[in-house]
């Protein structure tokens, strides 16, 4: 189960010469989904000073995602919480006219907390750890 769904529109500068859109495009619908999941989950979130890197991105390439897509959306939750990193879970999926659902990509992030002061890294805050589970424990939806 997913907790947090991002609606994506689909530009024509987000497609390749096939008609697909570029491989390269679906880490910035993370990145999109991810800011939303983030405010949504942690409302006290702040942006200029609570800061994470991104230390990994993996996609799996599933289905090719055109501008034909109905409803694309992605999905996101919280994977696993270590020390200092925290990992997102990604799902693109759009639905067929016949109201089937198609994956389009999979795919992760690992977040690394950042101090922007110290220029190091640090350890996950305990408000955030909090606001994390407590997200996924109540905030979840269907997949």
């Amino acid at each position: 189960m997913f907790t947090h769904q991002e609606g994506i529109q689909i530009r024509w500068s987000d497609l390749d010469p096939l008609g697909h859109v570029n491989n390269a495009v679906f880490v910035t619908y993370f990145e999109i989904a991810r800011g939303t999941y983030m405010l949504n989950a942690s409302p006290r979130w702040n942006w200029q000073k609570d800061m994470f890197l991104i230390g990994n991105v993996n996609v799996n390439f599933l289905k090719e995602l055109t501008m034909y897509a109905v409803n694309p959306k992605v999905s996101v939750r919280t994977k696993k919480m270590g020390t200092k990193s925290f990992v997102l879970e990604y799902m693109i999926s759009s639905t067929t006219l016949n109201g089937e659902n198609v994956i389009h990509a999979t795919g992760e992030t690992t977040q690394i907390m950042f101090d922007m002061r110290t220029k190091g890294t640090i350890e996950i805050p305990d408000w955030l750890r909090e606001h994390l589970t407590a997200y996924e424990v109540d905030g979840s939806i269907e997949k």
